[in-house]
């Protein structure tokens, strides 16, 4: 039903409110919201009596009380509910006790395109001007990046009562970032290394209890984000790195942008219902065009690779986009929040960008490495 509910039957105009249980009399059916809407199923309507079942969120009946309904699922907004009126006939379905419509959010995914947009422009331009004056300043823009994303989530993990420490996460990814460029692959194993061994350390003093929560997690930040993100500077530190760093982003850009907009026109069987709702077949697919497509052309032009090198290259990077994606919710739904932060309008968090492009970094670079060696 789309996540609204049926209508259900009402009293009569005139008739007695309280003369049958069951019947016609004072009672509605609830529909049942469906998951990817994201909202809660509609509770019934009020007894004779006027003592209503609600959901959460609803509005008792005259006599002010209501008994809860069921939970909402992971991820849900509370949906539009019946209010109980005074002798216990409920509202039209989708309105609240005054009779106005159920607000609904706009678009049909719930984000803030035009802000999206504007948030992605002035992204692209920060990397694309870092990246093509001063090398060494587009890692100041990865550390930047790398670094709140870690704070977001080791501020979720906080509030799920896991504690993981901060600053040695900040100092090994500040390593890891930016030492590769001119240490290449050792430095980057050996500035992995020390950190983890510094996380172990620093949280063996804060006492033994939840020691191997903590430091499991802390390890877990240690590896995503920080340690993926250390090869962007191994991407960067060729001649034509600049080149090279513009390919993995574009490839992985050109999996969220197909997958949005095929998803919105033909998206109709959903990929992974438990982990992702919104995310189907049909948007995969537009985010596999889309990347092949920009794979190909792009490695042609800016590395003078082949078009089935560059097609590759795409292949591998739509299918780690989507993993990565998919991963991220799945850390969301783990520790109950929507997004992991509100510092990019019509994003969410850091992490909400960094995604698919942490998973898509590593097989990228790999690819491009064997496939197209620099000269």
């Amino acid at each position: 039903m789309d996540g609204t509910a049926a209508a259900g039957d009402r009293n009569p105009a005139g008739s007695p409110a309280g003369n049958q249980v069951g019947g016609p009399a004072g009672t509605s059916d609830a529909g049942h919201g469906s998951e990817a809407s994201g909202r809660t199923d509609a509770g019934q309507a009020s007894a004779p009596n006027g003592l209503g079942r609600a959901g959460a969120g609803r509005d008792a009946g005259q006599s002010g009380m209501a008994e809860p309904g069921a939970g909402s699922a992971a991820d849900s907004t509370t949906g539009a509910g019946r209010a109980a009126t005074s002798n216990g006939l409920a509202d039209p379905a989708g309105t609240g006790a005054s009779g106005d419509p159920a607000k609904k959010p706009s678009g049909r995914t719930g984000r803030n395109l035009p802000a999206a947009v504007g948030v992605g422009v002035a992204l692209g331009a920060a990397v694309i001007v870092s990246l093509y004056t001063v090398k060494a300043a587009f890692l100041i823009v990865v550390l930047l990046a790398v670094g709140v994303g870690i704070h977001e989530l080791v501020k979720a993990f906080g509030e799920f009562g896991i504690r993981v420490p901060l600053p040695p996460l900040l100092a090994g990814m500040a390593a890891m970032t930016i030492g590769p460029f001119w240490g290449g692959t050792s430095f980057l194993v050996g500035a992995f290394g020390v950190t983890v061994m510094v996380l172990l350390a620093w949280r063996m003093f804060q006492g033994a209890e939840g020691f191997v929560r903590d430091a499991t997690a802390a390890v877990f930040v240690a590896v995503y984000p920080a340690l993926l993100a250390g090869f962007v500077p191994l991407l960067l530190a060729p001649e034509d790195g600049p080149d090279r760093v513009i390919i993995f982003i574009a490839v992985t850009v050109c999996s969220d942008i197909g997958g949005y907009f095929a998803g919105i026109f033909f998206g109709k069987h959903r990929m992974s219902p438990l982990i992702s709702p919104k995310k189907t077949w049909e948007g995969f697919a537009g985010s596999t065009l889309a990347c092949v497509v920009g794979g190909a052309l792009l490695v042609h032009f800016l590395l003078q690779g082949e078009y089935w090198e560059g097609a590759v290259v795409g292949l591998a990077g739509v299918v780690c986009a989507t993993l990565g994606d998919l991963v991220e919710s799945v850390i969301k739904r783990d520790i109950g929040i929507k997004d992991m932060g509100t510092l990019l309008p019509g994003h969410g968090g850091a992490m909400d960008r960094l995604d698919s492009l942490l998973f898509t970094l590593v097989p990228v670079w790999l690819l491009l490495t064997l496939l197209v060696p620099v000269a």
